[in-house]
């Protein structure tokens, strides 16, 4: 009698992948590093699209030069004792180590992870230092003082994120780069100002720990207003 034929192999159990192996989303590398003279270009666009979206920008009169000339004057101050620019920065590829040996400051560098890749149509126009990095946002602050705590502390007359990339973290990563450099350097606090209108970002504030002074109003003396005043004989 015939061998019985062998009972054939089992089949092969399927490989089990761990979702959080896979790849899932799009990456966009950030940066933001301290501003430049270069950069004007970049910041005065920047502060345009941020007085169009303010509807604002009738008070608009900003130009290159006069950025120059009073953000990046000759022998400038060192960082943070005067006017201060942070540039958010993204790129779809690691951003490479840069020369920027600030004694209190370095760039800082972080991945984020989006859903869907983020369409620029300004992409070209905003460019930066390298084929595939664009200029994204920036926060423009310089130093105050409180004299009820007897501290400096940082007060931002900028804070600004391009339309294509709001509601994704770079704004909090910009107020937070301040808010590190105002705590390793021991000041007291940070401080701006929001339009009543822009509820939006008056939620954005307060669900990161601000507080919104209600009491209090911002006094402004400038053009003729300003010259008037001056030219008062007291």
């Amino acid at each position: 009698m015939a061998a019985a034929a062998p009972p054939p192999p089992p089949s092969p159990t399927p490989a089990v992948i761990s979702e959080d192996l896979l790849p899932t989303g799009y990456n966009v590398f950030s940066r933001i590093r301290l501003a430049t003279i270069v950069d004007v270009p970049h910041i005065h666009k920047l502060i345009h699209q941020m007085a169009v979206f303010e509807r604002l920008t009738h008070l608009f009169s900003a130009t290159e030069s006069s950025l120059s000339s009073t953000l990046f004057p000759e022998n400038s101050p060192p960082p943070f004792t005067s006017f201060t620019v942070f540039l958010l920065e993204v790129s779809q590829i690691p951003f490479p180590l840069i020369d920027q040996n600030y004694p209190n400051f370095s760039p800082i560098h972080k991945t984020v992870n989006l859903d869907l890749p983020i369409t620029d149509p300004q992409a070209e126009t905003f460019r930066s230092c390298g084929n595939d990095v664009v200029v994204a946002g920036f926060v423009l602050f310089f130093p105050n003082y409180s004299s009820f705590l007897a501290k400096p502390g940082f007060y931002i007359e900028d804070i600004f994120v391009r339309e294509c990339y709001r509601r994704k973290g770079f704004g909090k990563m910009l107020l937070s780069a301040v808010a590190a450099q105002a705590a390793k350097m021991g000041y007291g606090r940070v401080e701006w100002v929001v339009l009543d209108w822009n509820v939006n970002a008056i939620k954005f504030y307060e669900e990161m720990g601000a507080q919104i002074m209600q009491e209090w109003r911002v006094c402004r003396l400038t053009g003729d207003a300003l010259h008037a005043f001056a030219s008062i004989n007291i």
